[in-house]
C-alpha cells in the first residue's frame, strides 16, 4: 500500500511509521517513551514496560525497511526529563538504534528541550518541498505532522472498529501516535476540524498486521 502526498509516494506501516522508500527515510511521531515511568513518579505506579516495547518495534521497522535516516516527528519523550530516566536495557537499545541511521529528534510540547543522547534535536525539518515538524497547522502546505493521535471509528457487520489511522489531503498529513502507551482521538472530534479539506480527506487505517483504506463516508463519531 501507498501514500500519494505532495507530489511523493510514501509507504505506511502497520506499526504506525511511514516509511519514505526514495529518501530512504522512516518516518514515526509521538513515541511518548517513558510515559509509565513519568506516571510512577508522579504517584500512579504502573509497569515500566512501555519504552522497551515501542523500542523494539521501531527496531524491527529499521531493520525491515533497512532505513538511513530516522525523524522523530516529537513527543518522542513523555516528558523532558524521559532522557534521563531511561533503565540500562533501553538506553543500550536506544544506542543501537542511532548506530543504525541517522537520527533527527523534532520537538514537541511534551519534550520541547534539545538533550544529549545523539542525533539532531530540531524544532522542524523541510526536505524536498516538504516540513516535517509536530504540530499540524491550518494553512500548511506539504506539512506531514503528529501530535493529535489520529484514529479511525467505522461500523463493519453491526459493530464497531476504533484504530489508529494515517490522515491526510493534499496539503497535510497527521500520522498516529507510534508508542504503545498511547491513545487516540477520533478524527471527527472537534481537535480535527478545519485541518483538512473533507472532500479531499483520505484515511487509512491500521490493522492487526495490515493497513485497510475508509472511506470517509464510513467514519462515525465516538
Amino acid at each position: 500500500m501507498f501514500i500519494r502526498f505532495a507530489g511523493h509516494s510514501f509507504e505506511p506501516l502497520a506499526s504506525g511509521a511511514l516509511y519514505w522508500r526514495d529518501e530512504n527515510m522512516l518516518l514515526v511521531a509521538d513515541l511518548h517513551l517513558e510515559k509509565m515511568s513519568s506516571f510512577a513518579r508522579r504517584g500512579q505506579m504502573l509497569p515500566p514496560y512501555d519504552t522497551g516495547l515501542t523500542l523494539r518495534r521501531l527496531e524491527r521497522d529499521i531493520i525491515e525497511t533497512g532505513a538511513a535516516t530516522l525523524v522523530a516527528l516529537g513527543d518522542s519523550f513523555h516528558r523532558d526529563e524521559g532522557t534521563a530516566s531511561l533503565q540500562d536495557m533501553d538506553r543500550a537499545r536506544l544506542d543501537g538504534l542511532m548506530e543504525r541511521c541517522e537520527w533527527i529528534w523534532l520537538s514537541g510540547n511534551h519534550d520541547p528541550a534539545p538533550h544529549m543522547l545523539g542525533g539532531r534535536c530540531l524544532a522542524q525539518f523541510a526536505h524536498r518541498g516538504l516540513v516535517l515538524r509536530h504540530e499540524p497547522q491550518r494553512a500548511a502546505e506539504g506539512l506531514i505532522a503528529g501530535h493529535l493521535h489520529p484514529a479511525a471509528r467505522v461500523l463493519m457487520n453491526g459493530r464497531s472498529i476504533r484504530r489508529g489511522c494515517f490522515v491526510h489531503d493534499s496539503r497535510l498529513m497527521v500520522m498516529p501516535a507510534y508508542g504503545v502507551s498511547t491513545g487516540n482521538l477520533n478524527i471527527l472530534s472537534p481537535a480535527f476540524m478545519g485541518l483538512f479539506a473533507w472532500s479531499e480527506i483520505r484515511v487509512t487505517m491500521m490493522g492487526r498486521d495490515r493497513l485497510y483504506t475508509v472511506s470517509s463516508k464510513r467514519l462515525v463519531g465516538g
